[in-house]
């Protein structure tokens, strides 16, 4: 097993449910330490892979009571060996395929017989290349099973409705966002809170609907009113915020609010804003870094005193790094442990390759194809986003004032707290 990227609630139940399962059948685990880190580098000279150092040998009583723990027992890290390749050409280029090659090698003269990926879409779009590069071996060469398991505090996955960890996330930060919003109360202020979600809105939606915000703008909400140029305009998005703060003061004379902003909005703003940027070893944005809610915020309440000469404050912060190794909810516990014991069955039951394994309904297991993920000219994954319109999004916009007319996907309004 390897786990790679950003942590998540729930990581050890999956990973402990696998382990179990295959240990009860007396088949070896083995967990590889810190992702495709050790891997990548492999080499049976030079790098050789140690035991207890690149990774372990599960036995029974590592697993014990290690459904509900923290963090990740065998670490992470976003190393990518598939690094490089941009399309299906690339895989029959040896240099380009280096460190898959050393990953398979590494895995074959470990004597391992199948792969369980654990990882956000980035990973999965790593599983896939290691199963399209062993479909290029000769005909005789070992092949190594491969199965993925979906994982992001994100949600933003195709092919499962809920990711792991989506909603421990969602009630950590929720809590956060209420704690804001009494701070909010007391001191006639506004908080801009940016969350975690990358590109997609599914995170700060949730974290807006269950922390009881009064708005929430994601990427999905950028439509022509919002842009310049067509680029996020950054002071249009912060005139929304203002109409906000002024519908409230004048219709429910209430002078303080939070406001929930999804980290994914930066990609949309010019060019120029984003020449500073970093990027992480699959070539995102590094989108913590720019600090999105601290500039809106500033922006906020220039506008705000524009409008009406008066200053008022407005606090930007993030949120986010702080959830992903929160204890995790029930219900991502009992969705992470049927994931694990999907990983058992895809191989064993199954003799499946190239698959994720998904749930929908009362956790009942299915398995979806890569090539049903995959774009098969670019070998990347498609983000998920949230349909506009579609029923979770009309409920968060059922819960807020309306500001924009454009924007009011409900049949009715409720009373504004």
């Amino acid at each position: 097993m390897i786990f790679a990227g950003g942590p998540a609630p729930a990581s050890n139940a999956v990973i402990g449910a696998a382990a179990i399962s295959f240990l009860e059948d007396e088949r070896e685990v083995v967990g590889f330490f810190h992702g495709y880190s050790n891997l990548q580098d492999y080499h049976p000279i030079t790098h050789r892979l140690v035991p207890d150092t690149h990774y372990r040998i599960f036995c029974e009583k590592d697993l014990r009571g290690l459904r509900n723990s923290r963090g990740i027992i065998i670490g992470t890290s976003r190393a990518n060996p598939g690094k490089g390749i941009g399309g299906p050409q690339d895989l029959d280029d040896p240099n380009k395929t280096t460190h898959l090659r050393n990953v398979y090698c590494a895995l074959v003269d470990m004597e391992i017989d199948a792969l369980v990926s654990i990882g956000g879409d980035d990973t999965l779009k790593t599983a896939n290349l290691l199963h399209e590069y062993q479909k290029r071996l000769p005909d005789k060469a070992r092949r190594v099973q491969i199965i993925h398991l979906p994982k992001t505090i994100d949600n933003d996955y195709s092919g499962i409705d809920f990711t792991f960890g989506f909603f421990t996330a969602v009630d950590f930060m929720a809590k956060e966002v209420q704690n804001l919003r009494a701070d909010a109360i007391a001191t006639s202020a506004y908080y801009i809170i940016e969350t975690m979600g990358r590109k997609a809105g599914w995170l700060s939606y949730g974290v807006s609907i269950a922390g009881e915000a009064n708005l929430v703008l994601a990427p999905e909400d950028v439509g022509e009113s919002l842009q310049s140029d067509g680029r996020l305009d950054l002071h249009k998005l912060a005139d929304r915020i203002v109409e906000l703060a002024l519908l409230r003061e004048s219709r429910y004379n209430k002078h303080y609010g939070t406001v929930v902003i999804a980290e994914g909005l930066a990609e949309l703003l010019p060019d120029h804003a984003l020449d500073t940027a970093s990027h992480d070893e699959h070539g995102h944005l590094s989108l913590g870094k720019l600090d999105l809610g601290k500039l809106l915020a500033k922006v906020v309440a220039k506008r705000y005193e524009h409008r009406t000469g008066r200053k008022k404050k407005f606090t930007g912060l993030q949120l986010g790094y702080e959830s992903r190794c929160a204890p995790p909810h029930a219900y991502d516990v009992m969705l992470g442990s049927q994931l694990g014991i999907g990983a058992y069955r895809a191989l064993v039951e199954e003799n499946l390759d190239g698959h994720l394994v998904s749930v929908r309904g009362q956790l009942e297991l299915h398995y979806v194809p890569f090539r049903d993920l995959i774009n098969q000219q670019t070998l990347k994954t498609e983000v998920r986003f949230i349909r506009p319109g579609c029923d979770f999004h009309r409920l968060a916009r059922f819960l807020e004032p309306r500001v924009d007319p454009e924007r009011d996907w409900s049949p009715g309004r409720r009373n504004e707290p």
